[in-house]
């Protein structure tokens, strides 16, 4: 059989704006994602990041790998286009779609109420939820069949890869891997991925290419230090965080900390038992953890009902009676009156509390208004969980506000003299390291990679460490960029 026919319709020249076409015949083709571009991206997908750039005639269905808008942000504007074959995705990215297409209609389409409950029912008529490691026959016809496997991922909660084969169900049947986003080892919550056993071609991603990851292991003890750190100043400490996937991973260590210092606690208060020499005094107890954030609030609570997806360490804890995303001191906040009187309740008090609030990278999002208020205060602390991107305000705040510099929000100069702090670690993505492993792990390894979703220097920095390791074995494969 000869190689499928592909075109990239984005994410290859960048990173965002993931949509991947490929032919099963002559005739028919499927898209694997159909994302937003986004940031620095925003021109490669013409005068509209949102725009279709290509026919949709002869596209049989929609493959998601998971649910970023850098993934998924373009499925309004095919539907609107006239696409209407089935949506696959895995079973809880099923349940996280609607609510990842519900805010992306509102924010660039339209707010009215009864055009949106129309455009979600069509969604949810579309969406077909594929159970992992389950072969579903997406085309057949006397030349060909095509059959799809979703296999988890671990980037966020639902997130897969997804094999294709071609030709009947032996071995020697072409096969061809898309790798959607892979995610890194010691992620709470995600099972740790596995490679597939082979692949004639692998489409596979490079955001991480050229770098390797701080230590994930211990993350964890890093946040804690840098929120001890931040609480010594007697404030509020704002941790900005984008709502699926990282602000869970953050109330599961929080939950983590809170349950070792309040056992502590118990054990330090036995009669006779001395104090630590230097250690800060917290009534870890008694603090708030603040979630402000309506959406990720909608994500939080369908991450606990899709439980039976966690890792076996999240089982674990769910055994023992905890509840690693509704803990005792998790406070939700919702209504925008609500997230007024805290933002002025804490900036008048100061009081100790610790605030997640979107977006991650302080460009919109009720965070602003928390960083208006208390970026001028040094009792206050801003901690940093994720990557900032360049030209944004989390950047500007991240590299200016140790120096006492200062930082334009919403056309407004802010002085800062809050602390500033950066906890490395929480990336959601696979480094060099990850994506090498990912083919090399394999039992066959890949004939033919494709990088992409990358910079340039990613891309190319990946292939000559993917070129060297084929080298080393002894081994031919194709190493090229679109």
């Amino acid at each position: 059989m000869k190689p499928p026919k592909l075109i990239h319709h984005g994410a290859h020249e960048g990173v965002t704006g993931s949509c991947h076409q490929l032919w099963m015949d002559d005739t028919y083709s499927l898209l694997i994602d159909c994302g937003q571009f986004q940031g620095v991206d925003e021109g490669l997908g013409g005068e509209d990041p949102l725009g279709l750039d290509f026919s949709i005639e002869g596209i049989k269905a929609l493959v998601v790998t998971h649910v970023h808008i850098d993934h998924v942000g373009r499925i309004p504007n095919l539907l609107a286009a006239g696409f209407e074959g089935p949506i696959l995705c895995s079973q809880p990215s099923a349940r996280l779609l609607p609510i990842v297409l519900e805010d992306a209609f509102r924010l660039s389409i339209s707010r009215d109420q009864e055009q949106l409950e129309r455009y979600l029912k069509v969604v949810e008529q579309r969406i077909i939820a594929l159970p992992y490691d389950h072969w579903f026959t997406l085309h057949q016809t006397d030349a060909v069949e095509c059959k799809l496997r979703l296999q988890p991922a671990g980037h966020v909660l639902g997130s897969a890869y997804v094999e294709l084969e071609f030709g009947g169900a032996d071995a020697t049947s072409p096969r061809v891997v898309f790798s959607g986003d892979l995610g890194a080892p010691h992620s709470p919550i995600l099972p740790d991925l596995t490679p597939p056993e082979r692949a004639d071609l692998l489409i596979l991603e490079s955001t991480y290419g050229d770098r390797r990851h701080e230590d994930r292991a211990h993350r964890r003890e890093r946040l804690q230090a840098a929120i001890e750190r931040a609480l010594a100043d007697e404030g509020t400490v704002l941790i900005p965080s984008f709502s699926i996937g990282r602000t869970q991973e953050l109330l599961y260590e929080l939950e983590e900390i809170l349950h070792e210092k309040i056992e502590a606690a118990g054990a330090d208060a036995k009669p006779g038992k001395p104090a630590k020499e230097g250690a800060v005094d917290i009534d870890w107890p008694q603090i708030p953890i603040i979630l402000d954030s309506p959406l990720a609030g909608r994500f939080t609570k369908t991450y606990k009902e899709l439980q039976g997806f966690w890792d076996e360490d999240a089982q674990h804890r769910l055994d023992e009676g905890r509840k690693p995303l509704s803990f005792k001191q998790l406070i939700t906040v919702d209504s925008h009156d609500e997230h007024m009187r805290i933002v002025d309740h804490l900036t008048e008090t100061a009081r100790p509390a610790i605030v997640i609030a979107g977006n991650g990278m302080c460009s919109g999002g009720r965070i602003l208004n928390y960083l208006k208020a208390m970026l001028g205060d040094p009792r206050h602390n801003v901690v940093f969980v994720g990557y900032q991107g360049q030209g944004t305000p989390g950047r500007d705040i991240q590299t200016h506000g140790p120096e006492g510099g200062f930082v334009m929000l919403d056309g407004c100069r802010i002085d800062i003299r809050a602390g500033i702090d950066s906890v490395g670690g929480y990336s959601a993505h696979a480094d060099q390291a990850d994506l090498v492993g990912f083919v090399t792990r394999m039992k066959e390894w890949p004939k033919a990679i494709r990088l992409i979703h990358g910079e340039d220097q990613a891309k190319q920095r990946l292939a000559e460490v993917l070129e060297a390791r084929y080298r080393e074995a002894g081994k031919e494969g194709d190493v090229s960029i679109p």
